[in-house]
């Protein structure tokens, strides 16, 4: 099926009938207090906020999330929402231990990326998602045929830039995320604590890189991310390692390419001669390329960039490769590449 909105009328029906229960329903997962004991969405009260340019109201928190991806599914896990959850899609790796009992309570609707039939068979009334990318006919629907069913939908301010007020930075759409969603499952506290947790993270990490700072230069940070076919792929000017880069005073080597993760070449790696590599480890993904070992033999085998001081010097850094997208594990990876800068001496 590739055309949702004209499923039939049983089916819409359903779903209505879902979000009627819902806006009837306490704001909290088996209880009345809510699961912050916050004061947004509650039976009666309609709450109502933009996503990515489109406006959504909700008369009560909502009871069949459906999260389309793994970064939504753990801020949805943090915010201590398993219980709303009617599904979850597209895991990339495995789920963090802190995760693990709450996640074993969502049902899996899709193992990799949800289609629209896989998504209306677990009458959802609320669907959340990281990317616009994934609301398209050949996916889990559009945006617009959602609507039509009377299902409200989400998507990550970090993903509609052109939305959003000029100059923020990615950590602070995220924490917007958080606490809209708060707002929206009545969950307000857990949110608010959550992204003053996270604020100190990304603070310290400002610290952090500053104690290693040499001069007044930026050293420049190749973030290679994946090795597949041989070619590199590494973070651009529209990805989260921008974000990461200014806070811990270093320059993303590839700022110039308007793309996440662009394939280059090995030889304009090493034209840029980055003062640091930062490997993307994915090596639970499991595809040709994605482990730090291949990308680290990738570097060593080459027989131009293994020549760069970077690479003859050791001047790598490993991360989680999930954490250089934006999701609420992000600031961990920030963390290493402050200390990793840091124990370098190359923060400035």
């Amino acid at each position: 099926m590739r055309h949702p909105a004209r499923l039939g009328t049983a089916l819409a029906l359903t779903l209505a009938a879902t979000a009627t229960v819902a806006a009837c329903a306490t704001s909290g997962p088996g209880s009345g207090s809510g699961p912050g004991s916050g004061s947004g969405a509650v039976a009666g009260q309609v709450v109502s906020l933009t996503s990515c340019g489109r406006e959504q109201s909700f008369a009560g928190p909502p009871r069949r999330a459906v999260a389309l991806d793994q970064a939504s599914t753990e801020t949805l896990l943090e915010l201590g929402l398993q219980d709303r959850m009617a599904g979850t899609a597209n895991l990339k790796t495995k789920i963090p231990a802190q995760y693990e009992a709450a996640y074993a309570k969502v049902p899996v609707i899709a193992p990799k990326i949800a289609t629209a039939e896989q998504l209306r068979a677990a009458t959802p009334d609320f669907v959340v998602a990281g990317s616009a990318d994934l609301y398209t006919k050949d996916r889990a629907g559009t945006r617009e045929e959602l609507a039509a069913l009377q299902v409200p939908t989400f998507v990550s301010a970090v993903d509609c830039p052109q939305q959003n007020p000029a100059g923020a930075g990615a950590f602070e759409l995220l924490f917007a995320d958080y606490e809209n969603l708060g707002k929206v499952f009545g969950a307000q506290e857990r949110a608010g604590r959550l992204v003053a947790e996270q604020r100190a993270a990304v603070d310290r990490a400002r610290e952090t890189a500053a104690q290693g700072r040499q001069g007044e230069r930026r050293p420049t940070v190749v973030y290679l991310y994946s090795v597949f076919n041989g070619m590199p792929y590494v973070a651009g000017r529209t990805g989260l390692p921008s974000e990461m880069s200014r806070i811990v005073g270093a320059a993303n080597a590839f700022d110039d390419l308007a793309e996440d993760w662009p394939e280059v070449t090995w030889e304009e790696v090493a034209r840029r001669d980055p003062d640091v590599i930062v490997i993307g480890d994915l090596s639970e993904r499991g595809r040709p390329g994605d482990s730090a070992a291949e990308k680290r033999a990738a570097l060593a085998a080459h027989p131009v960039v293994s020549r760069l001081p970077a690479v003859r010097e050791g001047r790598i850094i490993e991360v989680p490769g999930i954490e250089l997208d934006p999701s609420v594990r992000s600031v961990h990876a920030l963390g290493l590449l402050a200390s990793g800068l840091k124990d370098l001496g190359r923060a400035h």
